[in-house]
């Protein structure tokens, strides 16, 4: 049995239309393909975390409605431990309108709904939920100060935190000091270090890597699309991840974070761990979808036994 890894975060159902591009503000454009499935970076990290073999359960809020019942299910159905969700009656289940070009690029407006209703009360109450549990997963789709307790609970729990800042915001040097990991993509990395928000290559994303260690955080893994990741510690490494042909880059990074929790779960070094997150999140561009597109453990075996060895 690989340890416990436990999501506390945000649920979503994805409302998604492909169009040729993104449109810009003002413009209306005819798309050509519809879809809706479960999403929200928690969620999408817990569905993906047990359909790579992860023993993972899941904290968060849904409405008592068709959405929340749904997005419960297909938890329960990918083999996550779903006994941390609550239906919140007064709410509706958090949405995501997603706009997806066919370059794979994507844009989002997320409307939290009862994601919003879990408070920072409702984290620390988690204690005994957390107990056991060798990894959390954090993002910032709930409230900072929920996000902030659960860290807090999360540690005097006597588990690893990883944070996955995003969306990105300005968050406190506690939380940086709180988390063991975190992984910003190269947009919201710049964010935090208090730069324009723009693609980096490796060596700036180590100069920005060692401002966020100035603001007391530990490791950070630098997700940089197309090219792999940057792992920050005392020293940096640059792994590039396999080549494919990206269709929709929505969820990768949640893909990513899923397969390095479960990577760390079964005792992998955290180079290794990279190395299979990168594997795990470069299989699931080539797919549409944000749940849809998390792949299993057999499908990353099979594709990484495909990856030239360097």
């Amino acid at each position: 049995m690989t340890e416990r890894i436990i999501v506390i975060g945000s649920l979503n159902m994805d409302l998604v239309g492909i169009a040729p591009r993104i449109p810009v503000v003002g413009e209306t454009l005819t798309g050509h393909k519809y879809f809706s499935e479960p999403g929200g970076k928690g969620a999408n990290q817990a569905y993906a975390a047990a359909k790579l073999g992860g023993n993972v359960a899941m904290l968060g809020r849904i409405g008592d409605d068709d959405f929340g019942h749904a997005m419960k299910s297909n938890l329960e159905e990918a083999g996550c431990d779903v006994s941390g969700l609550l239906k919140i009656s007064r709410a509706v289940s958090g949405v995501a309108l997603i706009f997806v070009a066919d370059s794979g690029e994507n844009s989002i407006i997320i409307v939290p709904g009862a994601n919003n209703l879990f408070s920072a009360a409702d984290a620390e109450a988690s204690a005994e939920f957390l107990r056991g549990a060798a990894l959390v997963l954090l993002q910032l789709e709930n409230p900072l100060p929920t996000v902030l307790a659960a860290a807090r609970t999360a540690k005097r729990a006597g588990a690893k935190v990883i944070l996955d800042p995003a969306p990105a915001q300005e968050v406190p040097e506690e939380l940086f000091e709180l988390s063991d990991i975190i992984t910003p993509n190269e947009t919201e990395a710049a964010i935090l270090a208090g730069m324009k928000p723009s693609r980096l290559d490796p060596q700036q994303a180590l100069a920005v890597a060692r401002k966020l260690q100035a603001r007391k955080a530990r490791t950070v893994i630098v997700k940089l699309g197309d090219q792999g990741c940057l792992l920050v510690e005392k020293d940096s490494k640059h792994l590039q991840p396999p080549k494919v042909k990206a269709i929709d880059t929505v969820a990768a990074g949640d893909v990513f974070n899923a397969a390095l929790a479960v990577g760390l779960s079964e005792g992998m070094e955290l180079e290794s761990a990279c190395r299979f997150a990168n594997a795990a999140a470069s299989l699931s561009v080539t797919r549409l979808g944000a749940q849809a597109a998390a792949p299993t453990r057999a499908e990353v075996a099979e594709f990484s036994a495909t990856i030239p060895r360097k």
